[in-house]
């Protein structure tokens, strides 16, 4: 029990912290996009989608070496890792190198290709060299990172992280009131990775002896170790950057970058609803690896039942309240004519993140977490292809929409692979696991789906004010719905008891 509840106090710092980078996101979005424009917005959602492209020169170096780190600490055999974290850091060295080479040829790719408009020209190229600069120093940075998430020493980590997220949140709007232009945005992002690893070094340093970060333990036997996992990572990240962050590539080749910020907005709710369920897989992988190696395969089938259903009762509410509410939000938070374009971008999105991101939240990170990540990573690489080309192919017919469609579908086809191998890598029947997430979390959410299209049609509400009676209705409606019935008699979690010892404990 104590276990659990220290996975459970883990997530919940994970949620805390994607949560506050939502609240900034809530406030910086609007105000970055009327302080820019929507073409200089577009501009740079343009930038970063490509510059993004160089992250995968990480090669699934940091989900390896959480792995394989995780796997030490509980063997207790800290020469091995610190050879790993050796290997690790000169990995990161060299992909940081090879990303600065590398942005060369993307920016030749982005300056002949896309038709910035000529006023923004020369801040595009100024911006792209600072983002391509953030990437390569981005490397290094995850090291620290990975060696608190193997010891799972999220809480204070996440502690940090939210200082430092607030820190780049005063400093991004200090600069843009100063200077409204989408370098101060590049500028940050560089800013950010270098406060980050200089915290999280020295927490490494201060709370576990003996664990060295440098090149003193390197070894090649370690590098091929973590290659031989990583590559299909590798192929897992690239399969992500095609399934949620290349749509703005097709957009501003196929409709114009004054196009991107509608689509980009509505896709951030999509990205940081996956950041929300990936806070359980950043705790789960990391879980499965040790459970794994200590034989206790009993539990982790409980874990993986358990949070399961906890990934799509949160994606439940949240989808629900996005797919009706969502396009009137967009429309108060941003202006009017992003709630028509955006707001059925966000649908359509939505209604597929109800089946794909519980089994990206739990499954895929399971089976990464038990070393089988062949299968995962090729299905999700062939679904990102897929996106591809089904965003290319309704693009110009349908408009936005076609490429939102060109997302959801594949989405949906690799959930349903990825979720039948993990069912058969633990043992557990299709069936079961179906029977135990979905008929209850769907009933408990049916009067969650009226309330909310009552608050739509009946009371059409539209201000902030309405909007948050809303949201908050639904919250505590689904809380209720879930305490006695969705979780009644729940074989994996008494969550009457959990809630009835944190009253206890608030008293």
């Amino acid at each position: 029990m104590a276990g659990e509840r220290s996975l459970f106090k883990s997530i919940g710092s994970n949620w805390a912290v994607t949560i506050m980078t939502i609240v900034m996101t809530f406030v910086l979005t609007p105000f970055i996009i009327h302080r820019l424009g929507t073409e200089a917005y577009g501009t740079w959602a343009l930038i970063t989608s490509i510059t993004g492209y160089l992250g995968l020169l990480v090669l699934g170096v940091p989900m390896a070496s959480v792995r394989y780190f995780s796997e030490y600490v509980a063997g207790n055999d800290r020469r091995r890792l610190n050879e790993a974290v050796a290997s690790c850091t000169g990995l990161y060295v060299a992909m940081g190198v090879m990303a600065l080479v590398l942005s060369g040829l993307l920016f030749v790719f982005f300056d002949t290709t896309y038709a910035i408009p000529a006023g923004l020209r020369m801040e595009a190229r100024l911006s792209f060299a600072l983002a391509a600069l953030a990437v390569a120093i981005g490397f290094v940075a995850m090291l620290p990172e990975a060696v608190m998430a193997a010891h799972h020493d999220f809480v204070i980590r996440n502690a940090f992280v939210i200082g430092i997220l607030l820190v780049r949140f005063g400093v991004t709007i200090g600069l843009l009131v100063l200077t409204p232009s989408f370098v101060v945005l590049a500028a940050v992002q560089i800013i950010g990775p270098a406060i980050d690893f200089t915290v999280c070094w020295l927490l490494v340093q201060r709370r576990y002896g003996g664990v060295r970060i440098g090149l003193a333990h390197f070894s090649w036997d370690v590098v091929r170790k973590i290659f031989s996992f990583s590559v299909y990572v590798l192929v897992l990240n690239a399969a992500g950057r095609l399934a949620l962050h290349t749509d703005p590539l097709v957009i501003g080749a196929t409709l114009g970058v004054s196009q991107i910020p509608y689509y980009a907005v509505a896709n951030n709710f999509v990205v940081y609803a996956l950041e929300f369920i990936v806070a359980i897989a950043a705790v789960v992988m990391p879980t499965t690896t040790r459970l794994k190696t200590q034989g206790r395969v009993g539990e982790l089938r409980a874990i993986f039942l358990r949070w399961s259903k906890i990934a799509f009762c949160l994606t439940m509410i949240v989808g629900l309240f996005l797919i009706v509410l969502g396009p009137r939000f967009i429309g108060w938070w941003i202006d009017s004519t992003f709630e028509g374009p955006a707001g059925e971008v966000l649908q359509i999105l939505m209604i597929s993140s109800l089946i794909f991101l519980p089994v990206r939240g739990v499954a895929l990170p399971v089976l990464m977490g038990l070393g089988k990540p062949v299968l995962p990573s090729l299905t999700f690489l062939g679904a990102g292809v897929l996106n591809l080309a089904l965003s290319l192919v309704l693009a110009r017919p349908l408009g936005l929409a076609g490429v939102a469609l060109g997302t959801a579908i594949p989405n949906v086809l690799f959930a349903a692979v990825v979720l039948t191998l993990a069912c058969r890598e633990l043992g557990i029947g299709l069936f079961e696991y179906v029977r135990y997430v979905v008929p209850r979390t769907v009933l408990g959410a049916l009067p969650v789906l009226v309330a909310l299209l009552w608050f739509k049609l009946g009371l059409a509400v539209q201000s902030l004010i309405g909007l948050v009676i809303a949201g908050t209705t639904v919250c505590v409606l689904f809380a209720l719905m879930s305490v006695f019935f969705v979780y009644r008699n729940d074989p994996y979690l008494d969550l009457r008891s959990e809630v009835a010892r944190l009253v206890v404990r608030s008293r």
